[in-house]
């Protein structure tokens, strides 16, 4: 208890020192150019440190990142560069350490992104190369994320996509993107596995995505990825901005495994609320279960953003709870088997 009345104590410095003053901001921008015929490369990324301990003084929540034990941690160091020039752009990203390893399954590699694109028209742009994933309400850098820790939609589902995808923009509030990607997840290459040969895949996965705008702050997008050899996910991820103060996300999905090989199916709710220009709460409210008896979860992750400039600090409890059936393990102070795990977070993550 005496580390986290200390972590409060530092929050509430970092809270009156964010009033006080705002920390200079980052421009993004590499060098200078007034010709706009050849912008500035833009440079973005991000920086994370976390430390986190369960109640019971063991590891427990193996959800994706964040898992180390009673230990200042780091997640990864992400750098982006990204330039458009006309109707041509592209984007390249890398990252490096722990969050990176387990975000990237090519082992040597450190790519997120690396794509590029065309603006056919002003409403019909092409893209192709190595994408993060359409899929899902959260994403892979904790810049993006209002929560640290990952949901167990998130960590089921894809992280990239490789192949090449048409998105068509009827109105500001409809848009349709429809691609074909790699045979599986997570890959740069296309393959097929034939005992202990691997040899070259196929592009037969297929994704779709309906954006709809339907009210001023309310986006909404219907995402769609089948394959012989990926599965079929379905997926809604919605957010609504229903007054300055107050918004409120969900994210539910469904994945099929190929030859009935079971799947997943859950949804999560998060609503959140500015109490000031520097804090934030919210609530991450999440169901998630297996199929084929393969049990379920109840997380609930109450979370707090609180900035510093370009810094957040992220203090986060959360309470996880199991059917007996459900395969991730917990145990309590003592070792021993339990379907219930709390723990304490918080982390630092400077973005630009």
């Amino acid at each position: 208890m005496k580390k986290i009345f200390l972590l409060l104590s530092l929050f509430i410095v970092a809270i009156m020192s964010a009033k006080a003053g705002s920390m200079p901001v980052d421009t993004g921008k590499v060098g200078t150019s007034d010709d706009p015929k050849d912008p500035p490369l833009i440079l973005f990324g991000s920086v994370d440190t976390y430390w986190k301990d369960d109640f019971s003084g063991k590891a427990n929540i193996p959800t994706s990142f964040g898992n180390e034990q009673n230990s200042v941690s780091i997640g990864f160091v992400d750098l982006g560069i990204k330039k458009k020039v006309g109707k041509a752009a592209f984007v390249g990203e890398l990252s490096f350490g722990p969050r990176s390893d387990q975000s990237i399954p090519t082992s040597g590699y450190h790519i997120q992104n690396l794509y590029v694109s065309y603006d056919v028209t002003d409403k019909f742009n092409l893209s192709a190369g190595y994408m993060s994933t359409f899929i899902g309400y959260e994403v892979i850098s904790p810049a993006a994320n209002f929560n640290y820790s990952t949901s167990y939609l998130f960590t089921n589902g894809p992280f990239q996509n490789a192949g090449f995808k048409a998105t068509y923009a009827f109105s500001d509030k409809v848009s349709l993107m429809a691609g074909v990607f790699n045979n599986y997840w997570n890959t740069y290459t296309s393959f097929v596995t034939h005992g202990a040969a691997t040899t070259s895949g196929d592009v037969s996965t297929f994704g779709a995505q309906l954006f709809l705008n339907p009210a001023k702050g309310w986006t909404a997008y219907l995402n769609l990825a089948t394959g012989p050899y990926s599965g079929t996910e379905f997926d809604l991820t919605t957010a609504y901005q229903i007054t300055d103060a107050f918004k409120l996300g969900l994210n539910a999905a469904d994945f099929s495994a190929p030859n009935n090989g079971g799947g997943f199916s859950g949804i999560a709710l998060y609503p959140q609320v500015a109490v000031s220009k520097v804090v934030t709460f919210g609530l991450r409210g999440e169901y998630f279960t297996y199929k084929n008896g393969g049990g379920n979860v109840t997380a609930f992750t109450f979370t707090s953003n609180i900035k510093a400039g370009a810094i957040t600090l992220i203090p986060e409890i959360r309470l996880d709870t199991k059917s007996a059936a459900f395969p991730t393990s917990f145990v309590d102070s003592n070792g021993a088997s339990t379907n219930s795990a709390t723990q304490f977070l918080i982390a630092a993550v400077y973005a630009f």
